[in-house]
This record gives structure tokens, C-alpha cells and sequence, in this order.
């Protein structure tokens, strides 16, 4: 029997069949996938083959080859990956400029990861009505980085409702991964597009300007137009993997670009005679926070912080 998994519990997963029912399943034995050492083999958005048992629960015996996967690096365990998502057509990627702020190095790292998986990605900047003058400022100068760059980005108010009929339209007839710090709005936002849902939806610590957990799972939910939103736990950071130093420049579309004019093939564009991206960025035709970025993820990669998987 072959079904769609709808959701993971990290105990189990909730599989809807192609005939319609919904039915709990677990791993079968000692099922890992090859090539990827990952906390969970199974994702929301596989399709799997099931076995039916006389419970009326049932064992996932087989994966379908995957579209495409994105993955992050285990907050607690380096060796190991966690799989967000299979079979995306798009990443929502919802931030925040305050209450909390989202990092422009978090927002890089994603937008990286999701180059590297070729899953477009767009930017929804929640909380519009929230914003002082100075984080408005701030707001359309990341509006204005991003879209150039060929990121879409929206301005919303999931709490108003602001902008919430330009997202719909956004995610019919796709499979989107929502995702984003906890705090964000991420569940007030699913639940202005699908108000039917009522996701329970957290509260921002005052003491720490940060949200607190309150999706534990990832899940899968229908959308009009025939799409899917899939709802992920509020991640804290985006710890990429099993990238090589050479690839991370890639991953930048804009420093890519612009790399095809440096001297030397091989460069690393930090120190480099000839180099391209540094010009680029000292002339501000290349953001200085998104070198920053690249940087940081060169340095990781120097400390070992990616691993292989195996």
C-alpha cells in the first residue's frame, strides 16, 4: 500500500494513503537510507510503502525516491542531519526584523541550504504592525537586499491579516516548507491561511525577546489550489551540512555570479590577488552582511563543523 506521511512525531508517523485513510505507522526494523546518517530516515512529505498489520497500524517497508530533501545539521549531535522535508516545490522561510529579531546570518544560512537542496525560497517579514520608524527602516533595506538578489519577499501582518490573500496565492498547487525562528509567527500565520487549523500559538518571552516552542512535530496540511503547507518546529540555527569550501561560494547566488571574474578559479575570496566578490563588496555591489555570512560558513567549515554524512 503506498500513502503520503503526513506527519512525525519522531515516534511515529502518520501516513494518509492513496485510498484516503490515515493510518499510524512505524519504522520497520533498522531502516536507515543510504548515503545519509539522519536522526529521522523518514520525513513529512515521503512517499512510502506500507505493510498493514492486524492492529490496524502499520510498518513503512519502503521510501520513493525523493524529488528533493532539505536537511540541517542535528542542533546535538554534528555527525548527524535532521531531514526538515522531502518533495518541496518551496521554502517560506518567516522572519522577523524585532520581536525577535531574525539574524541576517540565519536568514543566509537557510537561503544557502536551500540553494544547495535547488529549492526556492521565498521571505515573508511578519509583524508589520508591530514596527517602530527604525525597523521599518531596516525592514525595506532587507526587503530591498533580498528581492534584488531574486529572493520574493512579502510584508505581512498574520495578527491583522495583512497580505494574507498574496500568500495564498503564493502556495496553490505547491508543497511549501514553513519555516523560521520560534516567535516569528509562524503558527499565527498558518492559522490565518487556514483559520479552520487553530494551531496553538506561543508567547514571546519579554526577559529574552525570543519565542518559545510550540509546533513539536512536523506536519502536513492541505491548502486550496491543490497545495500543502508543511509546518516545522521554530528552529534556533541553521547549521548546514556536508557542504565542501568550494561549494559554499555557489550557494550565493550574487557572489557566484560575480566570482566567474576573479583571477584565480579556486578563489576563496578572502585574501586572493584579483579577487572579484571582495571588490564587489568594497564597491557595494555585494552586501556586506551577506559576505559576513559566506564568511562565517567558510569558518565553520575550517572547524570541522560540517560533517560528512556516512
Amino acid at each position: 500500500m503506498r500513502g503520503l506521511v503526513i506527519k512525525n512525531t519522531g515516534s511515529w508517523y502518520l501516513v494518509k494513503t492513496d485510498e484516503g485513510s490515515h493510518v499510524e505507522c512505524k519504522i520497520k526494523g533498522n531502516f536507515r537510507l543510504k548515503g545519509i546518517r539522519s536522526t529521522n530516515p523518514v520525513a513529512v512529505g515521503d512517499r512510502v510503502q506500507i505493510i498493514m498489520n492486524q492492529e490496524g497500524t502499520a510498518f513503512i517497508s519502503e521510501i520513493e525516491d525523493r524529488k528533493n530533501y532539505i536537511i540541517r545539521r542535528a542542533s546535538n549531535l554534528s555527525k548527524q542531519s535532521h531531514i526538515l522535508a522531502a518533495n518541496l516545490d518551496q521554502c517560506i522561510l518567516v522572519v522577523t526584523v524585532n520581536y525577535p529579531e531574525t539574524s541576517t546570518t540565519f536568514i543566509d544560512r537557510f537561503l544557502a541550504s536551500a540553494e544547495a537542496y535547488r529549492i526556492p525560497v521565498k521571505l515573508i517579514f511578519n509583524k508589520v504592525d508591530a514596527y517602530n520608524e527604525e525597523d521599518v527602516r531596516y525592514l525595506d533595506g532587507l526587503v530591498n537586499l533580498y528581492s534584488s538578489i531574486g529572493y520574493p519577499c512579502f510584508k505581512v501582518s498574520a495578527l491583522r491579516g495583512e497580505g494574507i490573500n498574496t500568500i495564498k496565492d503564493e502556495l496553490k498547487g505547491k508543497t511549501s516548507l514553513f519555516s523560521g525562528h520560534s516567535g516569528v509567527g509562524k503558527s499565527t500565520l498558518i492559522n490565518a491561511i487556514l483559520p479552520e487549523l487553530d494551531i496553538r500559538t506561543g508567547e514571546i518571552s519579554a526577559y529574552h525577546n525570543k519565542g518559545m516552542h510550540t509546533t513539536t512535530f512536523s506536519e502536513m496540511f492541505p491548502v486550496p489550489g491543490d497545495g500543502y503547507i508543511i509546518d516545522t518546529p521554530g528552529i534556533k540555527g541553521f547549521g548546514t551540512f556536508d557542504m565542501e569550501e568550494e561549494e559554499i561560494g555557489h550557494y550565493f547566488p550574487e557572489i557566484f555570479r560575480t566570482s566567474t571574474d576573479c583571477r584565480y578559479s579556486n578563489c576563496t575570496h578572502r585574501h586572493e590577488p584579483g579577487c572579484a566578490v571582495r571588490k564587489a563588496v568594497e564597491e557595494h555591489f555585494i552586501s556586506e552582511s551577506r559576505y559576513t555570512s559566506y564568511l562565517s560558513m567558510l569558518e565553520d567549515k575550517e572547524e570541522g563543523k560540517y560533517r560528512a554524512a556516512y
